[in-house]
């Protein structure tokens, strides 16, 4: 028998309903819509609840990339499903209780979402936990003691209590039935709650000298099918007169209480009266048929029909309780009374934030609008001490875009990314409620921006001048060229190359890849070569690659002077002629000698180089019109035309001079004549 109802339920799972819902497209944002399937409860682990790949527009084949798991923010959810990694198919993975998970709520229902990667998407899935008639109707206690005076009225009414079903719907509670007697019958009345309880109605006058007392079975019966009942023994003992019952001031007693009120507060007074004398209008206050746990939260004063609070509440757990009070007399007769206690809910929950997915890193140029990380956020308290509003907190170009379905949220790219600006962005996301004081919870998040190549190298200079002295040893360093690149790794790492120069430049200089480093590559001739030009390409090692081009440029040959800016030795006049100085090969040497002599006394120490502003310190022995404006600065690197000499610092000077003793200069103009 227990094996046929097992392959029942293996049936029934495979007849799971799934309800209408609407999927949108897989676009990197969260579905709209919620998908539903329906199961009823206590089916068996690994019962199947539904193609949830299929239901999702997923194929078998895009499962392994697509990555479908399944995720909530109350974990302990997540232990009674589970997804396939091979089908994409939905299981039962830990037996469902309705009456477990969900008591005595008239819905029952599990929700997670699910996810999957390539694009990043959520999906919001509910489970629809169905009632089976796994429960039978029972009373609180298996006998009823009641004591009915012979001189009762027929037509008078004797509270029973309430039989407890934990099905719903219609396996639940439905009646109750009373065993056959010539005295008394049963009534079921609801309560405005909902809850279904019994009466026992005398229906013709009791003799006590005919009958002393009753045993009569009362059953209580639900709608399941078949149906199934509980019973309860009514040991009914007729007494003598006491003709008056107490009568409570009030049917219907309701108190309000905070769930943060502290054990010992005082819920609410109740009180009765009873006409008669003596003890029989002696009045004692307790507790009816009441389930265990509200007792555990109440107690009743016997003597002054105080209502105490003894264990402290919550809200979240359980928002009203109804409590039976009966008042006794001294002989026995009882009435009864409701005490309904509603339960305030306090802001003592601080909105809970739970990260579902992080994307990280983000390339620096993933469009605005990509979802970087999925949030979900829960607060247990209810009306605005449950509404919570979400933002970002900290600077960084992402935004945090709220789901259709509540609680769930995605973080977005709002503007461009710059991983040279920024390699990482750290914000909090802040949950804050409504309530007053409101609470709020954090959660961090950082995010890595991961380097595209959208940098290419910059030159720290557009152009490189360099002048070299004839003669030089072939692999001698020429300059240096240099070029940054502000991307990181391979995008940023620089090589060098020649790109060209002037017509047959190529032969005369070579550059080192890594350091930039130029060189010659023979020994110059100032004779068949004066100047040339070439350019050198950096490029990063991105791809694709990015480069930049600088070139070595021409020394100036705007530098000659007017006849009148001409310079001589102090006294001595200008000539006369015009046009530009020097014009011819004497005058090149001439002025040659005067910036080499110079050179020479600034390596003594004896020179006035650098005496007034803006004069190259020649002025007092060649001419006032000398100035720094006209020739190039003897400190820095010099190009004289037709000359072997450059200049580079006070020791390169006293070379120079040392060169120029030696007759260099003359073996120079002896080429020039022999021409």
């Amino acid at each position: 028998m227990a094996g046929r109802q097992r392959q029942s339920r293996r049936r029934a799972a495979g007849r799971v309903m799934l309800l209408p819902a609407l999927l949108l497209g897989l676009c990197c944002r969260a579905a709209a819509e919620r998908i539903r399937y329906a199961i009823p409860e206590e089916l068996g682990r690994g019962s199947l609840v539904g193609p949830l790949a299929r239901d999702l527009g997923l194929s078998p084949a895009e499962l392994p990339a697509r990555k479908l798991r399944v995720a909530t923010a109350a974990e302990r959810q997540l232990k009674y499903f589970s997804v396939s990694a091979e089908s994409g198919e939905l299981y039962v993975s830990e037996r469902l209780d309705r009456e477990e998970m969900c008591g005595e709520a008239a819905s029952c229902s599990v929700s997670f979402e699910a996810l999957v990667q390539n694009p990043l998407n959520v999906f919001h899935v509910e489970v629809a936990i169905q009632d089976v008639n796994d429960n039978s109707p029972r009373f609180l206690q298996d006998t009823f003691q009641l004591e009915i005076n012979e001189f009762t009225s027929p037509g008078a009414r004797f509270y029973l209590g309430v039989a407890e079903d934990a099905d719903v719907g219609s396996n639940a509670l439905q009646g109750y039935e009373l065993e056959a007697n010539g005295y008394f019958a049963v009534e079921m009345k609801e309560s405005p709650d909902g809850s279904k309880f019994a009466e026992l109605v005398l229906r013709r006058a009791l003799d006590r000298e005919s009958e002393q007392s009753l045993r009569l079975v009362l059953t209580a019966v639900d709608g399941g099918d078949p149906p199934r009942s509980g019973t309860a023994q009514l040991c009914i003992n007729v007494t003598d007169a006491n003709d008056n019952a107490p009568v409570f001031a009030q049917d219907r007693y309701r108190a309000s209480l905070r769930e943060d009120a502290p054990p010992g507060s005082t819920v609410l007074h109740v009180s009765a009266s009873d006409a008669d004398a003596g003890t029989n209008a002696r009045i004692t206050y307790g507790f009816g048929k009441t389930p265990a746990k509200v007792l555990q939260k109440f107690v009743v004063d016997a003597e002054s029909g105080t209502v105490t609070l003894q264990e402290a509440l919550d809200f979240e757990e359980t928002r009203a309780f109804s409590l039976a009070v009966e008042a006794k007399d001294g002989g026995g007769l009882v009435a009864h009374c409701k005490v309904e206690v509603e339960v305030l809910d306090v802001n003592d929950n601080a909105p809970e934030i739970t990260v579902l997915s992080v994307s990280s890193p983000v390339a620096e140029d993933a469009p605005v609008g990509t979802v970087v990380a999925l949030l979900n956020v829960i607060d247990r308290d209810s009306g605005e001490n449950g509404q919570v509003s979400c933002e970002l907190s900290g600077e960084a170009p992402l935004s945090l875009v709220a789901s259709s379905s509540g609680g769930s949220y995605k973080v977005v790219t709002a503007s461009a990314l710059d991983r040279e600006q920024a390699a990482e962005h750290r914000v909090t996301v802040v949950a804050r409620d409504r309530g007053i004081p409101a609470l709020s919870g954090r959660a961090a998040l950082v995010l890595e921006v991961s380097d595209v190549n959208d940098n290419a190298p910059v030159f720290e200079e557009a152009a490189y001048s360099a002048y070299v002295a004839e003669n030089n040893a072939a692999g001698a360093p020429v300059l240096r060229v240099r070029a940054r690149d502000a991307d990181a790794g391979a995008n940023g790492r620089v090589s060098y190359w020649l790109a060209g120069g002037s017509a047959g430049a190529a032969p005369y200089v070579s550059v080192e890849a890594r350091s930039g480093a130029v060189y010659a590559q023979r020994s110059f001739d100032y004779e068949q070569c004066r100047e040339f030009a070439v350019a050198v390409r950096a490029q990063d090692g991105g791809a694709p690659a990015r480069s930049s081009t600088a070139t070595q440029a021409q020394p100036n040959t705007d530098w000659r002077f007017s006849q009148t800016q001409r310079p001589g030795t102090s006294g001595s006049q200008n000539g006369e002629e015009g046009g530009a100085w020097p014009n011819n090969q004497f005058d090149t040497e001439m002025l040659q000698a005067m910036i080499l002599a110079s050179a020479n006394e600034a390596a003594d120490g004896n020179s006035t180089l650098g005496g007034g502003t803006g004069t190259m310190g020649l002025s007092a022995r060649y001419g006032p019109q000398f100035t720094l404006q006209h020739v190039p600065d003897y400190r820095q690197n010099v190009y004289i035309p037709g000359s072997t000499a450059t200049l580079t610092n006070a020791a390169g000077k006293r070379d120079a001079k040392n060169s120029g003793s030696s007759g260099g200069n003359k073996k120079k103009s002896g080429k020039k004549e022999k021409k």
